[in-house]
This record gives C-alpha cells, structure tokens and sequence, in this order.
C-alpha cells in the first residue's frame, strides 16, 4: 500500500469516527494501532482553568479511546491486532504542577489495562508504555495566554 497522510487532531472527539472509518476504507483493517499523542500543561492546581483541564482529558483520554473504539470492531471480527498506548509515568504517579496531565494518564492507563483483559479472548494484545520524562516540543507563552502555555 502506498502510505497515506491522513491529519487528526485527537483532542477533537467529533472528528475521530470520520478519520477512523477513511483509514479502513482506504486500507480495509488496521494490524496495529499506536495511540502517541499527548498534550501537557504546567501549572498549579488552582490557576488552570477547567476548560483547559478538559482539553487536557480530551487529548490524551477521550482521544486515544475514541480512536481505539472507532477500529476496535474491525480487530475483533478479524481476532487479530495489536493496541499500543504510548503514555507516561504520570500516568501511574503524580508529580506537583501537572494534576491535569497526570489524571488524564492515570485515567488512560485504567481505560487499557481494562481494555487489555477484555480483548484477551480475541486475541487482541493491548500494550502501554509508560516512560519517564521525555524533551518534548514547547511553546512560550505570551503573558495571559494559557493556551501557549501547552506541551504537544
């Protein structure tokens, strides 16, 4: 198959369902799925508002199990895939001024170690990677402007 760029911003939930089905359409089945975006903000509790608190949630929970459950189907009438969540070690410990990241990893690594017993019988393995900190692309933020503020 010749590959294909297919854009996908996995914070946006309503897209996800659209993009899965033009993958299994264009290639029919999906062999592994690599769950590998994330987003992070760094801050105290207190100072980060809840809408970018959902937008963290909506990033790297929601996201990854809206992709996971959009080609979940296929794998399972096919008995074979693999699922890889690519994730953090916040997501099994918290460190201080990351709460929205952390819960959103921890959130995650329930969701799949959930997923991973489930799809045992279908022969589905279900895999998370947890490493530790990593150097990852950051924006400056201006003054007053939150949403520069965000690790991608």
């Amino acid at each position: 198959y010749a590959p294909k760029l297919i854009l996908l911003d996995i914070s946006d939930i309503n897209c996800i369902q659209d993009v899965a089905k033009e993958i299994l359409n264009c290639y029919g089945c999906v062999d592994i799925l690599i769950n590998n975006a994330s987003m992070k903000v760094k801050g105290a509790v207190q100072s980060i508002s809840l809408e970018l608190d959902k937008k963290i949630m909506d990033a790297n929970y929601f996201g990854p199990i809206t992709l996971t459950k959009a080609i979940l189907p296929n794998m399972i009438s096919r008995r074979t895939g693999q699922i890889v969540l690519i994730n953090s070690i916040q997501g099994k410990i918290g460190i201080p001024f990351r709460a929205a990241y952390a819960a959103s990893k921890h959130a995650a690594v329930g969701f799949f170690d959930c997923l991973r017993a489930e799809m045992e019988e279908f022969d589905i393995s279900v895999s998370t990677v947890n490493p530790t900190f990593i150097c990852s692309y950051h924006r400056q933020p201006a003054p007053g402007n939150w949403e520069a503020s965000i690790w991608k």
